[in-house]
């Protein structure tokens, strides 16, 4: 990821559910702030009711490389947090990657 920045801090993630953009599809719910950076920060957030560490952590890991394949289209000085959805546990990557991309074009964050 060359121009984005993690996103770990609660006030940050908690600033973006309560101010922030939002929109959701099957598998992910996205949400987006602008900040005065002029870099993309990006936050994941996987429950514990999708299950262990190692299913929690592989559903973070796919949605990381989608987001990663298509960093060149998000328009960067945003804030952005992305949630996974129950059914991410099961989808296709191919289906979160379009899913993650659909979103952002619709909250306005990527480019066409």
């Amino acid at each position: 990821m060359r121009k984005t920045v993690s996103l770990s801090a609660n006030r940050d993630f908690r600033r973006l559910y309560a101010r922030g953009r939002n929109t959701a599809g099957s598998c992910l719910a996205v949400y987006c702030a602008r900040n005065r950076l002029g870099l993309i920060r990006l936050g994941l957030t996987v429950s514990t009711k999708l299950g262990g560490a190692v299913q929690r952590n592989r559903i973070r890991r796919r949605i990381k490389e989608a987001y990663r394949l298509q960093e060149g289209l998000f328009v960067p000085g945003y804030d952005i947090v992305v949630v996974a959805r129950f059914r991410a546990k099961a989808a296709p990557f191919s289906a979160l990657q379009g899913e993650l991309l659909l979103l952002s074009r619709r909250l306005g964050i990527a480019r066409q």
